[in-house]
């Protein structure tokens, strides 16, 4: 009779236990859902950036790669339908290409394509080398040949000496659903992790 009965305490604790661990398992799919929801919920979402340049001489395209690696950040290059030759880029003759361009507010030079994905991106960081105190007219080019509705787009420039002037003033127009933000001259070497920092906040 007391082996009888201990078989049914036995039968009846593995029920038990086997009931529970049932429950168990039930519930862990639920946890981590749960688990996943709060990640998301509290996971901040990283803006998708994009570092376009136009660099006539090399100077702009240097530190725009060095602000896409800092930024970890896509590369796009903004060019010119007909390559700036060092003749075109002389502002000292106001017959030459560059003075010209830069004479007419209207003037609008070609770009060789129209390939940049700005859909894709959230902010754009656009530089280029200060002409005449403001941005070359091919930025005013690109910026009207894609649209930039909802865009954060942040300008910085490589100079000579001069500032960034009237550059911002001169480009909304171009871009006027778009958020312009007058970034950062850079001149010289970058430091990588004030680079990293500086776009950060954008």
């Amino acid at each position: 009779m007391k082996k009888v009965i201990v078989m049914l305490v036995v039968a009846l604790l593995a029920a038990v236990l086997f009931a529970q661990g049932k429950s168990e398992t039930k519930k862990q799919p639920e946890n981590a859902q749960k688990t996943a929801v709060q990640q998301n919920e509290g996971g901040k979402k990283m803006p998708k950036k994009l570092v376009a340049y136009f660099s006539a001489s090399g100077t702009t395209a240097r530190v725009a790669k060095e602000l896409a690696e800092a930024a970890k950040a896509d590369l796009y290059e903004i060019r010119p339908e007909t390559k700036y030759t060092s003749n075109d880029l002389d502002w000292r003759d106001k017959s030459s290409r560059s003075s010209v361009e830069m004479a007419d507010k209207k003037s609008r030079p070609k770009l060789a394509d129209k390939n940049a994905k700005i859909a894709d991106y959230d902010v754009i960081f656009i530089g280029f080398p200060i002409w005449w105190y403001v941005a070359p007219h091919i930025i005013n080019t690109f910026l009207e040949n894609y649209d930039f509705s909802g865009k954060k787009v942040v300008v910085f420039a490589t100079s000579g000496g001069s500032g960034f002037g009237n550059t911002v003033k001169e480009l909304q127009p171009s871009a006027p659903k778009a958020t312009i933000i007058e970034g950062k001259m850079m001149n010289g070497r970058q430091d990588k992790a004030e680079l990293a920092k500086w776009a950060e906040q954008f």
